[in-house]
């Protein structure tokens, strides 16, 4: 399983249709983390002024359609992730059978993401 970070109201939008990211025409891929940790770290890097609901997609990885890379990231990876961590990336659109759940990021007492949690 891999995960993708999306705020919910970036899911929902065009439910037939695959899921992008604007990180697709910015970058040529969808980011993706190997493991709940690294989604976590990644949420307190790059969401941390997020507002609430931040999803994770549970992404089967076995599923996705376009071609799914594993690169370093640039730059490193983020404080909390495990140095020399590979992050899976999607070159193209999600097709949303790939994806086989969500789960809602939490915030801890310092306002941080501490958590993740099913959400149905």
């Amino acid at each position: 399983m891999i995960y993708h970070l999306a705020p919910l109201d970036d899911w929902l939008r065009d439910p037939g249709r695959p899921y992008t990211a604007a990180s697709l025409l910015t970058e040529g891929f969808l980011h993706c983390s190997p493991d709940e940790t690294t989604a976590l770290a990644v949420a307190n890097l790059f969401f941390r002024d997020a507002r609430d609901p931040l999803m994770a997609l549970l992404i089967e990885e076995r599923l996705v359609e376009p071609m799914v890379k594993w690169e370093a990231a640039s730059g490193g990876p983020p404080p909390g992730a495990t140095e020399g961590a590979l992050f899976p990336h999607i070159y193209g659109r999600l097709n949303r059978t790939a994806v086989l759940g969500l789960e809602k990021l939490e915030r801890g007492p310092d306002g941080r993401w501490a958590a993740l949690r099913p959400w149905s």
